[in-house]
């Protein structure tokens, strides 16, 4: 049986998917533990969003990353 694969992304390309959706889950949990009432504290305002936003520069490096067969 001869081994052709079609998938869109190589392995490394999916590795860096996942990291980059727990680092984006890892933001909104950040977020949520703000003890601030709506969360106006550091971890609502700062911290947490900079971390989704470093979780979707993590996604789109995924999908522009060039697999390497």
């Amino acid at each position: 049986m001869e081994k052709n694969s079609k998938l869109p992304f190589g392995k490394k390309n999916y590795r860096f998917m996942l990291i980059g959706l727990a680092v984006l889950i890892l933001g909104f949990v950040i977020m949520s533990l703000d003890p601030e009432p709506f969360g106006f504290g550091f971890l609502g305002l700062t911290l947490g969003p900079l971390v989704v936003m470093a979780g979707f520069v993590i996604e789109i490096f995924a999908i522009l990353q060039n697999p390497k067969d």
